[in-house]
């Protein structure tokens, strides 16, 4: 038998779902909204493999506005069709395909502890870049500080504030400008992580002083109606409810001229609160060096544990 290779076409999604699957991690899951027809504003290509007509595999490239120096690829290939070739054949066909923009570069990721993507991933020659932890934070964990009149001070912002947004767009570029460039822009940040269509539901920001006093923000935190948005993958969208008791989710950010040991302690302030009385469930990557240094702090002496962990390669 034989693998034919043909482009996407209506009616795939159904014929794919029942070859794979149900997905093997929360990454899969969400990276199969890759899969899909062409398109041209994202420019994106997706290829089918076939054996006698029925769908084996398929893999999908495409641009993205927001990073725009590689571009995104997710491969799945049914079990029982699995190394033998099929996933490289369709990168290799999907690469010969060139993207307006010329980028040629690729981006990929997957769910820790997963061996298979693991090895594909080597194999295609894209190499570990990056990490992320959605990691859950126990009810107490901190002690929560007081502050004076004078000094920090919390307050409710909404998430339509200019001033927010601002500082949502230099925490996001700089937390990226190490491994993988974003160019976020205030409509991006509006679009993508602060308007109600998100699931962003509130925010709160720890300012170095009341506001009334030219306070400025140290520290922000953007809750979501659960699952929540991965900040990783801005154009990610919440599929699945989730449960009452969920943990609330929460993006957490600080400004990055701050000194570290300020931005450090304004993170572990400001998430003190938050977990005061209720789990928090919060992305942490390796980038957000203060805030994975206050989570570091909490995973040894057990008050917050690891829910999943995310592997990003990528070419050069």
């Amino acid at each position: 038998m034989s693998v034919t290779f043909r482009a996407w076409r209506e009616g795939d999604e159904v014929a794919a779902a029942a070859a794979f699957g149900a997905s093997d991690t929360p990454q899969a899951n969400l990276d199969r909204l890759l899969l899909g027809p062409d398109a041209e504003d994202p420019w994106r290509r997706c290829l089918v493999a076939e054996i006698d007509g029925e769908v084996i595999g398929a893999a999908a490239v495409s641009e993205a506005r927001l990073h725009p120096d590689r571009l995104w690829v997710y491969v799945e290939v049914a079990p029982d069709h699995r190394r033998q070739g099929t996933g490289s054949e369709l990168v290799r066909r999907l690469r010969e395909v060139a993207s307006p923009s010329g980028v040629g570069a690729l981006r990929a990721r997957y769910t820790a502890g997963n061996e298979a993507a693991e090895g594909f991933a080597a194999a295609l020659g894209l190499e570990l870049v990056h990490r992320s932890r959605q990691v859950l934070v126990q009810p107490g964990a901190l002690d929560v500080p007081t502050f004076g009149p004078t000094g920090p001070a919390l307050e409710d912002l909404a998430t339509g504030s200019v001033e927010l947004s601002k500082l949502v767009v230099a925490f996001y570029d700089a937390t990226h400008s190490s491994w993988d460039r974003s160019e976020m822009t205030l409509g991006r940040a509006q679009d993508l992580l602060l308007a109600p269509e998100t699931g962003a539901r509130g925010a709160i920001v720890l300012r170095d002083r009341p506001k009334p006093s030219g306070g400025t923000i140290l520290a922000f935190a953007v809750s979501y109606d659960p699952p929540g948005l991965d900040p990783n993958d801005a154009d990610a969208t919440p599929t699945v409810p989730a449960p009452d008791d969920a943990p609330t989710q929460v993006l957490l950010g600080y400004d990055p001229e701050l000194a570290d040991a300020r931005s450090r302690a304004a993170v572990r302030h400001l998430l003190a609160m938050l977990a005061a009385r209720y789990p928090v469930q919060i992305e942490v990557d390796d980038a957000m060096t203060p805030l994975s240094a206050v989570i570091d702090d909490l995973l040894v002496i057990g008050s917050a544990e690891i829910v999943t962990e995310t592997r990003f390669v990528a070419s050069e």
